[in-house]
């Protein structure tokens, strides 16, 4: 469903949301901290308002990582199958785009009132009620803003939520996003009562011996491509499931190979049980990979962004390098 709204979408987001008595709330598939903790911080401050939320996201089944264990709310979620058919009020968290949501776009397209948040740059401004910035941190930063103009206290497990998608989204207040803005937001959940140490060793020491193991393979087969600026390396479904992996544990193994000096891009290529390869990329700065990512139906920022491609290794990577290079390409 889109929309074209009047007025601040800001104020119309938190209207809405004020008189809804049961809010429907989806994050993206294969969802990360960022997608998880706006979803579930939203939650727990609607419900301590007294509002009814039902959250899901699409993965089949449903299969939460490991680290979400801490965040509040984790354990009410419901299976796709369960979710609201024609919700009244429903909101999506760090969806880029409409096919990100699975199965759960069917309800967001039956929706009465949409309630799209997202940062991505490349978010095609979906929903009756848009909430999109690209200039922000994450979703978790514009959930914030959401709550500050309802107004009212804001729960601690909402404040934990919000956290853990702020810090991982901003590369623990590392990245080009991290505004002074973005810093006293921090500073002000951290003001909170959760247990701070024990969600950043969930989210960023908490890896089994087998992974670790695969950032080993990950690394001997590390090629760069000087044309391009490219650092690059590749897992492929016998890797994952000859060392008992999931796909979804790897995440983290391109923040291993982005560290790469004097490289401007770092791409990291997984494939997938249908044998396509996920590709996610991050730049130093010269390139525009939101851009990149577009030009084979993905999306993301201009410095973090992936896509799906449909071609083999070696195509993909000469697809990859030819873009990075300028050079027009047949997707």
């Amino acid at each position: 469903m889109t929309g074209d709204p009047t007025g601040d979408p800001l104020h119309r987001a938190a209207e809405v949301l004020a008189g809804a008595t049961t809010v429907a709330m989806a994050c993206h598939v294969n969802p990360d901290a960022d997608a998880l903790g706006s979803m579930l911080g939203l939650s727990a401050y609607l419900r301590a308002r007294g509002v009814e939320t039902i959250c899901s996201f699409p993965n089949e089944p449903l299969e939460p990582p490991r680290w979400a264990s801490l965040l509040p709310g984790i354990d009410g979620l419901v299976e796709a199958s369960e979710f609201p058919r024609e919700p009244e009020v429903m909101v999506t968290c760090d969806c880029a785009s409409a096919d990100r949501l699975g199965r759960l776009q069917a309800s967001a397209d039956r929706a009465k009132e949409l309630i799209w948040i997202d940062h991505h740059r490349s978010n095609d401004g979906l929903g009756t009620i848009p909430l999109i910035d690209p200039d922000a941190s994450s979703t978790c930063e514009m959930v914030v803003r959401l709550i500050t103009v309802m107004g009212g206290d804001m729960p601690d497990e909402t404040a934990l939520c919000l956290y853990a998608g702020l810090v991982t989204d901003t590369g623990k207040f590392q990245y080009e996003a991290t505004r002074p803005e973005t810093l006293r937001i921090a500073a002000d959940l951290r003001e909170h009562d959760f247990d701070h140490t024990g969600l950043v060793q969930a989210l960023y020491e908490d890896n089994r011996r087998e992974y670790l193991s695969l950032v080993g393979t990950a690394l001997g087969r590390m090629a760069y491509e000087p044309e391009a600026d490219l650092i690059w390396t590749y897992l492929t479904q016998s890797d994952l499931t000859g060392a008992g992996v999931h796909a979804q544990e790897t995440d983290d193994l391109i923040d291993v190979i982005r560290t790469a000096r004097e490289v401007d891009v770092a791409a990291v290529l997984k494939q997938m049980k249908d044998g396509r390869f996920k590709v996610s990329a991050r730049s130093r700065g010269k390139h525009d990979l939101a851009a990149v990512a577009a030009t084979f139906g993905g999306g993301g920022h201009r410095l973090a962004a992936g896509y799906t491609s449909g071609h083999g290794l070696a195509e993909t990577i000469e697809l990859l390098v030819a873009t990075l290079r300028g050079e027009p390409v047949a997707p």
